[in-house]
């Protein structure tokens, strides 16, 4: 009985092989290029974006650090509750409804966008973030520090669960006033659609 039965497990792993292996990483910066970042650069530039940012710079400018830390470990907190009086103020403004709207127009290129300020707290969302505070990252400590024209792209990542490829693209924003950086942006691109998009068959 117990010939049959290795006898049968093999036979059934001849017929459906290993499994498959993920796809080779995408070219980051050829699918990502400046036609992409000035393209993204376009719905950033709505008002919303740069208001909604400038007010939050307002409100939370001079923060300590640990008071960020606070703020962070709250939105973390908030996750895990029922309450969350944090990410529900953030989700529902404004800007993170114009992000959303964004996210849903392209129709699965952006995976995830968020808009922070000029401490790398959350401003807008497309979804809940795993934190509040992005400021020790490097797509805020790559972009905002560095420039009003700073951009960052991170490495690309396998995604297990949607079996994509993706990536993060960084960049800081600009006052359209004073051209000066009041803070920064990530948009995460689903590089396979990107890929299929630009694929001369597509």
């Amino acid at each position: 009985m117990r010939r049959i039965a290795g006898t049968l497990i093999l036979s059934i792993l001849a017929l459906t092989g290993p499994a498959a292996a993920e796809p080779s990483a995408p070219d980051v910066t050829a699918l990502i290029d400046d036609t992409f970042i000035a393209q993204t650069r376009e719905w950033l530039a709505n008002p919303i974006v740069p208001l909604s940012i400038k007010a939050q710079n307002s409100l939370r400018g001079d923060l300590g650090q640990a008071a960020i830390d606070a703020l962070d470990q709250q939105w973390v907190a908030e996750r895990k509750s029922d309450d969350k009086p944090l990410i529900a103020a953030t989700l529902s403004a404004p800007l993170s409804i114009y992000l959303l709207r964004i996210q849903a127009q392209t129709l699965g290129l952006y995976t995830e966008i968020f808009v922070m300020d000029g401490n790398g707290l959350n401003v807008g969302q497309s979804a809940i973030t795993g934190d509040y505070w992005q400021g020790d990252e490097a797509k805020f400590q790559k972009t905002f520090p560095a420039g009003a024209n700073a951009v960052f792209i991170d490495e690309a990542e396998w995604d297990e669960e949607r079996k994509i490829w993706r990536a993060q693209l960084n960049l800081t924003l600009a006052d359209p006033e004073t051209a000066q950086p009041i803070g920064a942006a990530t948009v995460e691109v689903n590089l396979t659609e990107l890929q299929r998009r630009n694929s001369p068959a597509s």
